[in-house]
C-alpha cells in the first residue's frame, strides 16, 4: 500500500502507483480540473509525477504562489512555442520565471517588431484554444544534443553540453514544440488563459557582451484576469511615476553616456538631496551616532584582510599608483574599523556608533544600470556599531524602531522583513552564525514584527534583517538593512578591554536606513509622483504677482518666507497669473501665493494648495505658523 499524506492531516492509500493527477481525482473533480502540479515531500512536480512510495503531497493550484510561477513558467514555453511556429528559423535559448511574468531570449535576424509581438500574443491564445497536452520526456545527454542540433538548436545544445553527463535531460513536448527544461509545467496549454507580452530588449547570451546579442521578449501571466489588469494598471501608473521621467521635468538631475551609472544633481535635486542628508544627519546626532568621513581609496592589502578582495573584486574599481594596488571603497565598513582601532576603547564606550554619508563605486554592469535605482557611484546613509554580544539585542530591537518611525516621515507605513542566512561562500564558523542569525531573529520577536527567512542570501561576512518598504502602487524596494558581523573586527583586529582588563573582540553591526540615497531618492520621487510633501519639495512656495503694480509687495512677501526658513521665490514675469498657475501646477508646488491689490492693500495674501485647493485669504504670520506645523517632526529612539 502507498500512503499519501495531504496537508489537512488525512491520509489516503493505494494499492499501486499513481499519478498526482490521479490523486487530485480520488479528492474530487473540481480539484482534479484544477490540478496545475503537485508538491511532493516539498518539491514540485508534474501532475503525471508517478508516485510509488509514502510522501507529504500538496496539489498545487492556480491560488497557490507555487501555482503562479508554475503557469508563468509555462508561458514563456507557450511563448517560445508560437514564436518558432512563426518564424521557424528562429532558435530559442533561456526563459526563466521573473517577478510578476517571464521571458525567452531569442536569436533571430532581425528586430522583433510591435507588429510581431501582437502576431505571436494572437498566435499563443490559439495554442490554449488547442488545448494540447504538456508531456514530460527524459532522454540521455548524448541523445539531447544530437536532437536539438538536429533542430539547429544550437543554444540548447550548448546548454545541454554544460550539464554533467551522467544527468539524465528533462524536455517537455507540446504539440510540434520541444524544449529543454527541469520543469514542472502544467498538463495542457488551455491552463494558461490570461497572459500579455509587454516589450523586447537586448540581452547577451549568457550575460557576456563579447557573445552575441539576442533579442528578449518579456510577459506577464496570472491565474484571473482582475489580477492581470490590475498589474497592468500598476505598470500605467509606474511609467508615469518614472522617476527619469519626472526627474527631467521637474529639473532634478540627468545622467550621460560619459559618466555611466554617475548622476548629474541639479541644484533643484541637490536641494531635495540636501533635506534628506540633513534630516538623516539628525537621525544620527538624536540616537547616539558619531558621525565620520573614511577616505574613498584604500590599499588592496586592507581589503585583502577584510575578506572583501576574495569575496568582492569583480565589482570593484581599482587603481595603481607608485606600485601599489588600491580599490576605491565599494562599501564603508573597513573604514570605520579602521577608525574604531585608532585609539583604545574600554567597555564602557560600547556601543560605539559611527555613522556616515560614504560615496562607494561598484562596477556593475552596464545592462544593469537604470536610472538612479542601479548606479555604479552611490552615497549610504552607512552606519557601523561595535558592541558587546550581550548589548546586539537592544541595539537591533532600538534600530528597528527607529527605521519604522523614520519611514512613517517619509510616507512609507508598510514594512516586510526577511532575515538573510547564510549563504555558501562565506567566512566565519558556524558557530559564529548561528549565534549571529539567532540574534537578528530574536530581536525581531522582540519588536513583534512577523518576519521571513530568505535562505542563503546573507552578506558573505554576517546574516542580516533587509527592511522592505512598500510605495504608494504596492510595489516592495529593500532599503534598510542590519547585519550582525563576528568575523570582520576579528580580520581586521579590532579589540575593547573589558570589564576584566582582558582584551576582547566587540561584535560589528552593519545598518544602513535608506540604503543609497540615489536610490531612494527615485523610490520618493516614484512614490509621491513629484508631489513631495511640503518639508522635501525642492521649492515650497512661489509667489505670484498679478500685476506690475504688486510686484515689489510679491518680493516683499518672499523674502520674508524666505528669512522665516522656507524654501520661496517670486514669479514677478509680465505673463498672465492664469498662465504661471498652469506651470508652476506642472511643477508640483506645494503653495502658490496670489497677490493682487486688495491682497496687497490688506497686508494679505491668496493661498492656493497643490491640486488646485483654494485656501482663501489670510496674513503671512498665520501662513508661517502652519507651514512649520506642516514640517515639523521629531524622532528619538534610543
Amino acid at each position: 500500500m502507498i500512503s499519501v499524506r495531504l496537508p489537512d492531516g488525512s491520509e489516503r492509500q493505494f494499492e499501486a502507483p499513481l499519478t498526482v493527477a490521479q490523486v487530485a481525482t480520488s479528492i474530487g473533480r473540481s480539484l482534479a480540473n484544477a490540478a496545475l502540479a503537485g508538491k511532493v515531500d516539498g518539491k514540485l512536480v508534474d501532475t503525471s509525477y508517478l508516485i510509488d512510495r509514502d510522501i507529504n503531497l500538496v496539489i498545487v493550484t492556480d491560488r497557490d504562489l507555487d501555482g503562479l510561477d508554475v503557469i508563468r513558467h509555462s508561458t514563456a514555453h507557450l511563448l517560445a512555442y508560437a514564436v518558432k511556429m512563426l518564424f521557424p528559423e528562429a532558435q530559442v535559448t533561456i526563459g526563466p520565471v521573473i517577478e510578476n511574468g517571464f521571458y525567452y531570449d531569442f536569436s533571430f535576424h532581425r528586430p522583433f517588431t510591435l507588429e510581431d509581438l501582437e502576431a505571436i500574443e494572437k498566435k499563443m491564445e490559439e495554442l490554449v484554444k488547442k488545448d494540447e497536452p504538456v508531456i514530460r520526456e527524459v532522454m540521455n545527454r548524448g541523445d539531447a544534443i544530437r536532437l536539438f542540433l538536429s533542430m539547429g538548436e544550437k543554444y540548447k545544445a550548448e546548454i545541454i553540453e554544460s550539464i554533467p553527463s551522467d544527468q539524465e535531460i528533462g524536455l517537455y513536448r507540446e504539440g510540434s514544440f520541444i524544449d529543454l527544461c527541469r520543469g514542472p509545467h502544467v498538463p495542457s496549454t488551455g491552463k494558461l488563459k490570461v497572459f500579455k507580452l509587454m516589450k523586447v530588449a537586448g540581452a547577451y547570451w549568457r550575460g557576456d557582451s563579447n557573445n552575441e546579442q539576442l533579442q528578449r521578449i518579456y510577459g506577464t501571466a496570472w491565474a484571473k484576469k482582475e489580477d492581470q489588469d490590475s498589474y497592468l494598471h500598476r505598470q500605467v501608473e509606474a511609467e508615469k511615476r518614472d522617476h527619469r521621467k519626472i526627474g527631467r521635468m521637474l529639473d532634478l538631475f540627468h545622467m550621460q553616456e560619459e559618466a555611466p551609472g554617475m548622476v548629474f544633481w541639479h541644484p533643484k535635486g541637490w536641494v531635495l538631496w540636501q533635506q534628506i542628508e540633513h534630516y538623516m544627519r539628525r537621525i544620527y546626532s538624536e540616537n547616539g551616532y558619531q558621525e565620520v568621513k573614511g577616505p574613498q581609496i584604500l590599499d588592496r592589502t586592507l581589503w585583502e584582510k577584510s575578506g572583501h578582495w576574495e569575496n568582492y573584486k569583480e565589482s570593484m574599481f581599482t587603481t595603481e599608483s607608485e606600485k601599489r594596488h588600491f580599490a576605491i571603497k565599494p562599501m564603508n565598513c573597513p573604514g570605520h574599523v579602521q577608525i574604531f582601532n585608532s585609539s583604545l576603547h574600554s567597555y564602557r564606550d560600547l556601543p560605539l556608533r559611527f555613522g556616515e554619508f560614504g560615496q562607494c563605486h561598484r562596477n556593475e554592469p552596464s545592462g544593469a544600470l537604470h536610472g538612479l535605482m542601479r548606479v555604479r557611484g552611490f552615497t549610504q546613509d552607512d552606519g557601523h556599531i561595535f558592541c558587546m554580544e550581550d548589548q546586539i539585542l537592544d541595539e537591533c530591537v532600538n534600530y528597528t524602531a527607529l527605521l519604522q518611525a523614520v519611514y512613517r516621515t517619509f510616507g512609507f507605513f508598510e514594512i516586510i522583513y526577511r532575515v538573510a542566512t547564510r549563504p555558501m561562500k562565506r567566512v566565519g564558523s558556524d558557530d559564529v552564525w548561528d549565534k549571529a542569525e539567532f540574534a537578528l531573529m530574536e530581536s525581531l520577536r522582540r519588536s513583534g514584527c512577523d518576519f521571513l527567512i530568505a535562505e542563503e542570501e546573507g552578506a558573505f561576512y554576517g546574516p542580516k534583517i533587509e527592511y522592505t518598504l512598500k510605495d504608494a502602487l504596492g510595489r516592495e524596494w529593500q532599503c534598510g538593512t542590519m547585519q550582525v558581523d563576528f568575523s570582520m573586527p576579528e580580520r581586521l583586529g579590532a579589540e575593547y578591554v573589558a570589564e576584566d582588563n582582558s582584551r576582547k573582540r566587540p561584535v560589528m553591526l552593519h545598518r544602513a536606513i535608506l540604503g543609497s540615497l540615489e536610490r531612494f531618492i527615485a523610490i520618493l520621487i516614484e512614490h509621491y509622483a513629484g508631489a513631495f510633501p511640503l518639508w522635501l519639495a525642492p521649492e515650497q512656495v512661489l509667489v505670484l504677482n498679478i500685476a506690475e503694480g504688486q510686484a515689489d509687495y510679491a518680493l516683499a512677501i518672499a523674502q520674508r518666507l524666505k528669512k522665516e526658513g522656507f524654501r520661496a521665490r517670486a514669479d514677478l514675469r509680465n505673463e498672465k497669473i492664469s498662465y504661471k498657475i498652469r506651470e508652476h501646477t506642472l511643477q508640483k508646488i506645494p503653495y502658490m501665493l496670489i497677490v493682487g491689490d486688495q491682497e496687497r492693500d490688506a497686508n494679505m495674501v491668496a493661498v492656493r494648495a497643490r491640486g488646485g485647493v483654494d485656501l482663501g485669504i489670510m496674513s503671512l504670520d498665520a501662513l508661517c505658523a502652519e507651514l512649520t506645523k506642516e514640517c515639523s517632526f521629531s524622532i528619538h529612539v534610543q
